[in-house]
């Protein structure tokens, strides 16, 4: 009974030093993870210096299994799941840039001035002159709606996720000593 409890007593203490050896490898796995769960890279380690050794012709082994040139680190099973982790989340946003396509569309506006005396040409230049990411303006034509008045008919391209349509009307409608009102003609998806 006494050899027993003493067997138990030295094998409690190697659980004891095993399952602190672990805790110690989980807080170093948690510390280089950190707390957003992806894994921060850690510095390269330095392979061990080869060493010369003299050259004999004579004691050369082709086909020997050599431990010094295959010394390389195992992969922990921690560090395993980390590196597969990290290149499959590469991987997912990869194939999330090459399937995400910008939706665009092509709009053609009506841009109404106050009256006949407004100047066309400097309505369109004050418009042109808002600039937007995602916004390309196109083509300009003058339509006459009646009684000497024109509108602008411009066309433009826009990214939608950049440019939000409303946006873009009220942006011109903030030109108040040219714009009267603006009006959407048509709006189609490219």
């Amino acid at each position: 009974l006494q050899a027993r409890a003493t067997q138990l007593e030295t094998s409690n203490a190697n659980l004891n030093k095993l399952v602190a050896d672990l805790t110690k490898q989980i807080e170093r796995i948690e510390s280089k993870v950190g707390t957003s769960g992806v894994p921060i890279p850690a510095a390269p380690v330095a392979a061990p210096a080869a060493k010369k050794e003299e050259s004999d012709d004579d004691d050369f082994d082709m086909f020997s299994d050599d431990d010094e040139v295959d010394a390389k680190p195992k992969e922990t099973m921690a560090q395993r799941l980390k590196r597969e982790c990290a290149e499959k989340k590469c991987a997912e946003d990869a194939e999330k840039l090459k399937s995400k396509k910008s939706l665009k569309s092509n709009v053609i506006l009506d841009i109404k001035p106050w009256d006949d005396e407004t100047d066309m040409a400097e309505m369109e230049k004050a418009v042109r002159a808002i600039k937007m990411d995602g916004l390309l303006w196109g083509s300009c034509q003058l339509i006459e709606i009646g009684y000497g008045i024109h509108k602008l008919r411009m066309s433009t391209c826009i990214v939608d996720e950049l440019v939000g349509l409303y946006d873009l009307e009220d942006n011109i409608c903030a030109l108040e000593d040219y714009v009267q009102s603006v009006d959407t003609v048509s709006h189609n998806k490219i």
